[in-house]
């Protein structure tokens, strides 16, 4: 070895020839992590800079930095594999002669040590003198520590949700959505506790406008806006507060936000109605026997059915078939109804809230499968209904009357108005629309049986 290529030592003289390089024996075993008094103690900086701060050395000091972030001692070899003129000679005046291997370039971290703490360049070692190259090495496990602890703290405002959103609060944490969309526990932190304030704050009732609703509750009007983090997140909320299915698309959003109560204007939210009464149009309507359409503003600012009693049953329906056909059959004799055309609209939720708080019994009929009685599912959450040839008796007698049934389709629901009806539905797996049961459902209101 050329022991001339040692850095001098502080007092002009060189490190011992025989001392450079320590003996092979038991030398990989050896931890190199510095001692903490020794870190940044006597520390030679400028020599330091032309030994390590070789740009042809930073792959070495990179290696080096990663091991000690990892915890694992500084011991035995690091090797690149296609090194460039530039590394080769850095690494040679690093050890003062040529690397051993050919067409790859390896450097034993025990010579390094060695050779840095008898030129008194670095006493503290490797360890010591690579921190005053880079700055102060982090355990990897401590800052993964940490930043857990951190995602911890960001989400602590969960913890304040209600109970029938704590297994969305489960699921977040566990899919990561938060972590999606924050990147940092920092951002999260101030989503979430938003997240939270508008998620206890819902849904609301009468309904009314996302900027409104923003603006009085969160940072702005525009707060919950289209495409934000907050809007996402809360929007995921609000599908396991209401009971929303999966769906996608700008129509199924407005409908999402709906449900709870958040529009994006109070026009677009209607309901289909037949000889309901309260204004002199619906008076008009309902002795004409003819459908009429209410949009959620005149729910909300005319409020036409609490102006006229409303005594005896109102009928449920999800397909506007069934109302349509009522209206052709029985017109001005048929009984009020209301059709959800779907999932519940803000609208027909504000107006069945009226009816049932003016004393209407509401009876509900839907599609036997397991989209129907998700929809009846989530109109239970916010009115109180009785079904209307929608139990399980029911259902196994429809499908006697079926031809060519099509099979049920998505994951099942529950159906808490009768348990059984679930199972009769997963035990025979075809679907029964209101459609093929129309003639009963017809019959029923021409009689006024319920």
């Amino acid at each position: 070895m050329n022991h001339s290529a040692i850095p001098p030592d502080r007092d002009g003289g060189r490190a011992a020839p025989g001392r450079a390089t320590p003996p092979d024996a038991g030398a990989d075993e050896t931890p190199m992590g510095p001692p903490p008094a020794e870190t940044g103690a006597d520390i030679d900086t400028e020599r330091l800079g032309r030994l390590l701060g070789d740009p042809g050395l930073a792959w070495f000091v990179d290696r080096v930095r990663q091991r000690m972030a990892r915890g694992r001692p500084l011991t035995g070899s690091v090797t690149l594999s296609d090194p460039d003129e530039f590394q080769q000679r850095a690494a040679e005046s690093l050890l003062g002669r040529a690397p051993r291997a050919r067409g790859s370039l390896t450097i034993r971290l025990a010579t390094v040590d060695e050779i840095l703490r008898r030129s008194g360049v670095s006493p503290g070692g490797l360890a010591a003198a690579v921190v005053a190259l880079t700055g102060p090495v982090v355990l990897r496990a401590e800052a993964r520590n940490r930043e857990e602890r951190a995602w911890e703290e960001a989400y602590a405002p969960l913890g304040d949700l209600d109970a029938e959103l704590a297994r969305w609060a489960e699921r977040i944490r566990r899919d990561g959505l938060v972590r999606r969309l924050a990147r940092t526990p920092e951002a999260a932190a101030p989503l979430v506790e938003a997240a939270v304030r508008a998620l206890r704050a819902l849904p609301v009732s009468p309904p009314t406008s996302r900027a409104t609703f923003a603006a009085r509750n969160l940072s702005g009007a525009h707060a919950l806006d289209e495409g934000t983090p907050l809007a996402t997140l809360v929007l995921s909320g609000i599908r396991c507060l209401t009971g929303f299915p999966d769906g996608s698309g700008a129509q199924w959003r407005r409908e999402a936000w709906a449900s709870a109560g958040l529009l994006k204007d109070d026009l677009s939210s209607t309901v289909l109605t037949l000889n309901l009464r309260g204004t002199p149009a619906l008076a008009w309507m309902a002795d004409a026997g003819e459908p009429a359409v209410l949009t959620l503003r005149s729910l909300t600012r005319l409020a036409p059915v609490a102006s006229a009693p409303v005594e005896g049953t109102v009928h449920i329906c999800e397909n506007p078939a069934v109302l349509s056909a009522a209206a052709d059959t029985l017109g001005p004799a048929c009984p009020p109804m209301v059709c959800l055309q779907g999932q519940p609209s803000a609208a027909a939720l504000t107006l069945l809230r009226e009816l049932s708080m003016r004393g209407a019994l509401l009876l509900y009929h839907g599609d036997f499968d397991w989209g129907g009685v998700r929809i009846a599912g989530a109109l239970a959450r916010s009115v109180p209904w009785r079904p209307w040839r929608y139990t399980a008796a029911d259902y196994r007698a429809a499908v006697t009357t079926v031809t060519e049934a099509p099979d049920l389709t998505g994951p099942s629901a529950a159906t808490p108005w009768d348990p059984a009806l679930a199972v009769a539905l997963a035990e025979r797996g075809v679907r029964v629309e209101e459609e093929a049961v129309l003639d009963d459902l017809l019959t029923d209101l021409g009689s006024g049986l319920r």
